[in-house]
């Protein structure tokens, strides 16, 4: 699962996206032929095929239709060689002009042939991890516990698909052996991969899904959580108690899936990037959406300029004001500290200043008290008291 913040953005409700793996040869001429087949009947409005970036062997191509009549929708197609094998990986992202209503055509069926005559044809729906897995078609599961059990894990890794898993209450007959995709509106016929188990295979089935930590009911249906799987989604709402495989329209399995893809969830991994790669260089446009693109090219232009020039007088004023303000620093003398002013005095100086703090105060000053003198002998000559004279 990618870690990126464009990939954990929710899916819009405008897009259809599906993914999966070309196994025939030449899978460009077969889209080639089925896109012009489309605009020959009218299904079409236009389509394209823009040139691939230098040294890449992808190929890439757009068409546009009005679903509904009225409703543009814009699709991208992208083909990838696998390497050292004869396949391709193909994306496929379709953006409406609104939310996306299941009714309308698959934009599968616009690009690849629904149902063909050439066995290279039909070789489009492969699941595209997963081998041995197709659209439209009933998928099996393995008889080996373990084996079915790492099927079912690695199919619901990948989110571009919605993974249905059927039990049969009862061996059904040839019509119940149907595919239940056919039923389907086409907005979810090809996006779902079809998993069957056998009535035997009720507890099996069940210990394979533990992880998953979803049940299918005997007899009834159940959808296997996407990964990543939203917040706050609740794995036991998407199970169908009963699906009667007589060929009848399946209603409640039907509203499950469509509660399901309409979950607001994080994007699956590569789907940021197909769809960027839908919005940002698309080139199938009419000449009114051209002129309408030149003319937000220039618009964007000209408040790019604006900000420019915005910008530098903001800079200009800035400068002139710091250039203004660096003149009135050099005009100002700065004051002379005292240590800077002794040092700027000569010896003598200095020798005057210390006798001048030395020099005893003058008469009209005011002196400290002093102390009682001591007593002075007013005849020096007399011998002091208790003397012995010899």
């Amino acid at each position: 699962m990618s870690n990126s913040a464009t990939d954990r953005a929710p899916v819009p409700q405008t897009i259809w996206a599906a993914r999966g793996r070309h196994t025939g040869p030449a899978p460009e001429d077969v889209v080639r032929r089925t896109l012009r087949e489309r605009r020959a009947s009218g299904d079409l409005d236009d389509f394209s095929e823009p040139p691939a970036p230098e040294g890449s062997t992808d190929r890439v191509f757009e068409a546009r239709w009005r679903a509904g009549g009225t409703i543009t929708v814009r699709a991208r197609l992208t083909l990838v060689s696998v390497p050292e094998r004869p396949e391709h990986e193909w994306t496929l992202v379709a953006e409406a002009e609104r939310l996306w209503e299941e009714a309308w055509p698959s934009p599968a069926t616009l690009f690849w042939p629904e149902s063909g005559s050439a066995a290279e044809d039909g070789e489009w729906d492969h699941h595209p991890t997963v081998p041995g897995l197709r659209f439209r078609q009933v998928n099996a599961l393995p008889l080996d516990d373990k084996e079915m059990r790492r099927r079912l894990r690695d199919a619901a890794r990948e989110a571009w698909c919605v993974n249905l898993v059927v039990h049969e209450a009862m061996t059904p007959d040839e019509r119940g052996r149907l595919p239940l995709a056919r039923l389907l509106p086409p907005g979810l016929r090809h996006r779902v991969i079809e998993h069957r188990a056998t009535p035997q295979q009720f507890r099996a089935v069940n210990w394979a899904l533990k992880d998953l930590g979803v049940q299918v009911p005997r007899g009834g249906a159940v959808l296997l959580p996407p990964d990543p799987t939203p917040s706050g989604y609740d794995r036991q709402a998407y199970a169908v108690r009963s699906v009667f495989l007589d060929g009848s329209e399946p209603a409640e399995l039907v509203t499950a899936l469509r509660d399901f893809v309409a979950l607001s969830r994080p994007r699956p991994r590569g789907l940021g990037e197909a769809l960027a790669g839908l919005r940002d260089n698309w080139k199938l446009m009419t000449p009114q959406e051209e002129l309408e693109r030149e003319r937000r090219r220039v618009e964007r232009y000209r408040e790019a300029l604006e900000a420019m020039t915005k910008s530098r007088d903001l800079y200009r004023e800035a400068a002139e004001q710091a250039h203004e303000a660096l003149a009135a620093y050099r005009d100002t003398p700065l004051p002379v500290l005292p240590q800077q002013q002794a040092r700027n005095q000569s010896p003598l100086q200095q020798l005057t200043r210390t006798f001048e703090r030395l020099r005893l105060p003058s008469r009209g000053q005011r002196t400290e008290t002093p102390g009682p003198a001591p007593e002075v002998d007013p005849d020096p000559e007399r011998e002091p008291e208790g003397s012995d004279r010899v």
